[in-house]
């Protein structure tokens, strides 16, 4: 299982969270959130051995639909995740190329 939020309560609560955008390395080159780990969501299944288990992730993509297949597949493996509904489309916070 896993657990949901909005960007604004994210901005919030950043130092809560390593932030794993799931979008593609193209788009994430363009803007992501400062510190982000970036593993595009259809190399998640070969890649996510480079996750730290113990670490909380917020789990972002643009919208919010790569992020929740993510978020349960990570579940699924016992990570300890947070979709981010509304994904970078709705991000305020800042941003870094």
């Amino acid at each position: 299982m896993y657990l949901s939020t909005t960007t604004a309560e994210l901005r919030q609560s950043l130092a809560n969270y390593q932030i794993l955008d799931v979008r593609d390395a193209e788009d994430f080159q363009k803007g992501h959130i400062p510190k982000a780990q970036n593993i595009p969501v259809h190399e998640l299944g070969e890649r996510f051995n480079e996750l730290d288990p113990k670490v909380d992730y917020a789990i972002i993509c643009y919208a919010g639909g790569r992020s929740e297949q993510a978020s349960i597949f990570l579940s699924a493996k016992g990570y300890q995740v947070t979709n981010v509904m509304g994904g970078m489309g709705a991000w305020q916070g800042d941003l870094e190329n």
